[in-house]
């Protein structure tokens, strides 16, 4: 069955569809060794050749891989990092299928990360308009008043836009510090980071919990299990914006 190149290449990981028509655009792609520059062309992934800047794409699997992973600190959230830092990769032992991980946490947050060779799932998820609900366990320098957790709850100014209104509430107090549960629709770059900063409480540890009603549970820093059936749906249906009807996994 034929694809159009464009969801080849984005069903191989490579990138979006529309930065897909990009390389297609620029002449960075090639089938069989002819360079093709057409947007909607057309192929057979698994029967054509299909190389990007000279390097061929893997043909799709038969059989998609979902796995969840507690990402410890001191771990970038790549396949491979030219500085050499420890990557989620390199946990993935036993693992044969070419995954990328489904959004990203920065290198000294931990907790849960999913990662598939699902490209369709994986971008439905991250898309915006999803709204796909994460939870994050932050400690904190101080005790956020009232005041301040409403101020998160109803969005605070990063990089000059507001973020959408969110959950946050303290859920233990330690010392100096506190731990504040905060719930997101949206996953802005260090946004978890940046909101507490904002209302005058830097983070001194992150880690996300639960993803979607997936939760990460007892599952230790740099381990992963196979998402079961029940919990692919699940994801399967928030994708579609359609509300889960079954409850954390």
């Amino acid at each position: 069955m034929s694809d159009r190149l464009n969801l080849a290449l984005a069903r191989a990981g490579v990138a979006s569809r529309r930065a897909s028509d990009r390389l297609i655009a620029e002449g960075r792609v090639t089938v069989n060794g002819r360079v093709v520059n057409i947007l909607g062309s057309r192929v057979e992934p698994g029967r054509d050749r299909i190389e990007v800047d000279g390097r061929r794409i893997p043909a799709p699997p038969a059989r998609h891989t979902y796995l969840m992973l507690h990402k410890p600190r001191g771990c970038v959230t790549t396949m491979r990092d030219p500085e050499g830092r420890p990557t989620v990769h390199g946990l993935l032992r036993g693992v044969s299928a070419r995954l990328f991980p489904v959004g990203r946490l920065d290198y000294q947050s931990e907790g849960l990360l999913l990662l598939t060779d699902d490209g369709d799932l994986a971008r439905a998820l991250m898309h915006p308009s999803t709204g796909v609900t994460k939870t994050y366990q932050a400690k904190v320098r101080g005790t956020p008043t009232p005041e301040a957790l409403a101020r998160l709850a109803r969005g605070v100014r990063v990089d000059g836009r507001a973020t959408l209104p969110a959950t946050a509430e303290v859920i233990r107090r330690t010392g100096t510090a506190a731990w504040v549960e905060v719930v997101l629709k949206e996953g802005r770059k260090r946004q978890v980071r940046r909101m507490l900063e904002t209302v005058g409480h830097p983070v001194q540890r992150l880690r996300r919990t639960r993803y979607d009603g997936l939760e990460l549970g007892a599952l230790a820093p740099g381990r992963f299990r196979v998402l079961t059936s029940r919990e692919v749906a699940r994801l399967r249906r928030s994708a579609q914006g359609k509300a889960a009807s079954v409850g954390p996994a």
